[in-house]
């Protein structure tokens, strides 16, 4: 029997759908991750990632409002509070007077820069170790999908 002299074109794949709930897949792979990233951070220098995190906004941000800081972190502010005081307690972060008798501002510590340091140290590690398991690459393609997520989400209203 002949053979025909050209391969029939191949059937296209139907596109992938999704299977099971999104919300439960990115909570799992937010445990791992956030375990990860916790066990280095905090072996190191006793700090959460979310406490590094938060020194890390002040930094940047500080002296800052409470609401500035809460909406740049997407926070609700009671957490904020809540998530503060061990901080301050440490006497990492202090809060201060803001521009008026109403309001308050909150900025780092000499003692808190330092910490923020170390943690940023501690931090780097275990970002290299993240990206030596998953592939620099991968990685790459996570954080381009996961900026297309926040933007879809953000840009998209919720239904009434």
């Amino acid at each position: 029997m002949k053979r025909p002299a050209t391969e029939p074109p191949a059937l296209a794949e139907p596109p992938a759908l999704p299977r099971g709930c999104s919300n439960l897949r990115l909570r799992q792979a937010d445990r791992l991750v956030s375990l990860h990233f916790d066990g280095v951070i905090q072996k190191e220098t006793g700090l959460k990632t979310s406490q590094y995190s938060l020194l890390g906004h002040i930094a940047a941000m500080g002296p800052v409002r409470p609401a500035d800081l809460a909406a740049a972190m997407a926070l609700q502010p009671s957490t904020l509070t809540r998530n503060l005081q061990p901080l301050v307690a440490q006497g990492w972060v202090q809060m201060g007077p803001g521009a008026d008798a109403r309001s308050r501002s909150i900025s780092l510590t000499d003692a808190g820069q330092a910490k923020r340091q170390q943690a940023r140290q501690s931090w780097k590690r275990a970002q290299l170790a993240f990206n030596q398991r998953m592939g620099a690459e991968r990685v790459a393609r996570l954080h381009a999908l996961l900026d297309e997520v926040i933007q879809l989400m953000n840009d998209t209203p919720e239904p009434t």
